[in-house]
């Protein structure tokens, strides 16, 4: 086995490790934080996510001999950034989480599950991802407008690696903040940030569950992991040509979700963007030995697992602005992707727009956020003109 593996799929492995990680992180520490959890326990929730990824990013690709990409939910971290703290606090939040990871693994055991999110009409689903990426989406200009002086380096930075090449865009910019918080950020803790203290103070947290968290966070971080990532990543796949078998595939990252979901981990699913990148030739000219770059990544994701406290550490440093501005820039492309696909069906538009309004809206009725609301109408009003325009 050993023997398939070849130089491109180690470089594409370490490359799509690199982008995974780099392009998303900071999402995810703002979806923990704006949940409620404290600087140790989004520590410990980048940890077992990342964890999460790389034990996966083994697994299935080493099961099914096919790159399987596996990557955290980034969509999903950025619905939890977009979305106002539930009244337990951070507890509750884990209690959505393990809910959510618990319906991932049903959707593996019955497939039809699968089929109803699939069935949710794709301008919808995609005005439903636009939405919940609208906050953080519009954080860069915020960050322009507070923080200039700290955030136009970073933005420069991105645009270079956009011009260069797309995927080194956050890269560029993730090394560029390191840069400014060194030298132009006060950071008078930065000398208890040693290799000693890089692995967080791991801690389980006593979950909190409720019909509120189930309905308002549960329910909608599903559907946006689902069809936000799984069924492009799934899609990817079968697009260079591999046999997917989705519900093992689905069961198995459902599985590794609900094991880390208490530890504050955001679910783990297949990826699209790092999928691409290792399903195609750059990472082996033969198809059947390209498993490898995903093995690789998952390697990879295991050893970043343990920089979770640094990386934590370092973001606590910054302005807020500054690191959600980070955070919305790696967002762009997810988000002009989805509002183009919401708007696709000229004869269709007002219900994906109501999605797409009440999902960014932040609101919430009768104590259920607006993401999950945009789903229930935009459907309605789709099945509805649809029934009486055909």
């Amino acid at each position: 086995m050993l023997k398939q593996l070849t130089p491109a799929s180690l470089y594409m492995g370490l490359l799509a490790a690199f982008v995974g990680y780099s392009a998303s992180f900071a999402i995810v520490l703002a979806g923990l934080t704006a949940m409620g959890a404290s600087e140790a326990q989004a520590a410990t929730g980048l940890f077992f996510a990342t964890l999460g990824m790389g034990i996966c990013s083994i697994w299935l690709p080493f099961v099914t001999r096919i790159p399987a990409a596996v990557a955290w939910s980034t969509p999903g971290a950025a619905f939890l950034a977009a979305t106002q703290g539930l009244p337990g606090g951070f507890a509750e939040a884990v209690g959505a989480m393990i809910l959510c990871a618990g319906l991932i693994v049903l959707t593996g055991f019955i497939p039809i599950l699968g089929r109803i999110v699939a069935s949710i009409p794709k301008p919808i689903a995609n005005a439903l991802l636009a939405g919940v990426l609208l906050k953080l989406c519009l954080a860069p200009a915020f960050a322009l407008g507070e923080v200039p002086l700290l955030f136009l380096p970073v933005l420069l930075a991105w645009l270079a690696g956009l011009v260069w090449n797309r995927l080194a865009a956050m890269p560029f910019a993730v090394v560029t903040f390191v840069i400014v918080l060194v030298f132009a950020v006060d950071t008078p803790n930065t000398a208890s940030i040693t290799p000693e203290n890089w692995l967080p103070e791991l801690s389980y947290v006593e979950p909190v569950f409720s019909f509120q968290s189930l309905i308002s966070v549960a329910l909608p971080l599903y559907l946006v992991t689902m069809a936000g990532q799984n069924i492009p990543g799934f899609a990817v796949l079968e697009l260079n040509k591999y046999e997917v078998n989705r519900p093992p595939l689905i069961r198995n990252t459902g599985l590794v979700s609900l094991v880390v979901a208490p530890f504050g981990a955001v679910p783990v699913n297949m990826s699209a963007i790092t999928a691409a990148m290792m399903a195609g030739e750059d990472a082996g000219r033969d198809p059947a030995v390209r498993y490898w770059a995903a093995i690789i990544s998952g390697i990879a994701y295991v050893g970043l697992a343990f920089i979770a406290a640094l990386a934590t550490a370092l973001t606590t440093l910054a302005p807020s602005s500054l690191i959600t501005g980070v955070a919305g820039l790696a967002l762009i492309p997810a988000f002009v992707g989805s509002i183009s696909g919401s708007f696709n069906e000229p004869k269709q538009l007002e219900a994906p727009a109501l999605t797409f309004l009440l999902a960014g809206s932040g609101m919430t009725l009768l104590g259920v956020s607006g993401a999950f609301w945009g789903v229930v109408i935009g459907v309605v009003i789709w099945n509805a003109k649809s029934l009486f325009t055909d």
